[in-house]
């Protein structure tokens, strides 16, 4: 399927009801320092949103749990990110894990190996963490969902790596007590994505797909994410966009992707996408606005 960027006034007509339903319990990311920037994340999102917390490499332990603490206490879910390659053994994640209790009541956790080439310590899979048992008691573990596939596990651009990964995760869910799902990268193409969730049931992977969207950003912006995260068939496609000048300076916006997964969705009530993951890469408020505009609810200012 092609992919179509539209201007406001062009956007194509959607399905609302299956908009709603779709977007219903979706998701957000932010980062301390982007978290900062919003004043009252409860004038932006519905209440009881799962916020995940993005943990960068350098970033103080200290502002993560900080950010968690003041999220948490405005009423949402909280799910930092536990990178297996920048902790450096159990104690430091048995540490960190406390903090977030004590300090947020934290007891999600998105478990990934992170975006560093070489550990820094004993860990290199989030098979490791869920191993390690220090997430004992955790309501729910999401682990990282691969559509394009990913070069660090699988250097020979194959999946064989990840989908086997994605099996033991499956295994690992049956025979535990763990609410667990497949947070997923950014895509951009919804018949990828379908064929994708497709053959993960079909190969006895039953994680449930959180699927990743990119929030409405500028074309430069969506490209520079896009080569930091290593989406490639994302990227040639947006590269392509870049090419033809008349388009360069019209802002992306998710809609067709999501319009055409919700349509597959309700059709397809089975189909594996339990919810929407949003990257606010062009802001927040500007994220939050689009999914209200496009059938999504609507946060509410605590002192309205």
């Amino acid at each position: 399927m092609a992919l179509s960027f539209f201007r406001k006034d062009t956007k194509p007509a959607t399905n609302t009801d299956a908009n709603e339903a779709f977007l219903k319990g979706y998701s957000i990311e932010v980062m301390p320092r982007t978290a900062e920037k919003v004043e009252d994340f409860r004038a932006l999102l519905p209440k009881g949103t799962r916020v995940y917390i993005a943990h960068i490499d350098g970033t103080p332990i200290e502002d993560m749990v900080a950010t968690a603490k003041r999220i948490a206490g405005e009423g949402f879910d909280v799910m930092p990110h536990f990178p297996a390659r920048i902790i450096k053994d159990k104690a430091t994640l048995v540490d960190w894990i406390a903090r977030y209790k004590a300090e947020a009541g934290v007891k999600q956790g998105l478990l990934l190996a992170g975006g560093v080439a070489s550990p820094v310590g004993d860990f290199h899979s989030s098979m490791q963490l869920l191993e390690s048992g220090a997430f004992d008691g955790f309501d729910r573990l999401h682990v990282a969902g691969h559509p394009e596939g990913n070069k660090d596990i699988d250097p020979d651009g194959s999946d064989r790596m990840v989908m086997e990964a994605a099996r033991w995760k499956t295994a690992f869910a049956e025979r535990t007590d763990a609410k667990m799902a497949m947070a997923t990268q950014f895509c951009f193409e919804a018949d990828p994505v379908i064929a994708w969730v497709d053959r993960l049931a079909a190969e006895g992977i039953k994680l449930p797909v959180h699927i990743g969207v990119a929030g409405p950003a500028k074309l430069q912006t969506l490209i520079k994410f896009a080569i930091s995260c290593g989406v490639g068939a994302s990227l040639r496609v947006l590269q392509k966009r870049a090419m033809d000048v008349t388009k360069l300076l019209l802002p992306y916006e998710p809609t067709e992707f999501v319009s055409a997964l919700a349509a597959h969705k309700a059709k397809n009530p089975d189909f594996g996408i339990e919810q929407v993951h949003f990257f606010p890469l062009g802001g927040i408020k500007t994220n939050a606005a689009w999914v209200t505009e496009n059938g999504g609810a609507a946060g509410v200012p605590a002192n309205a």
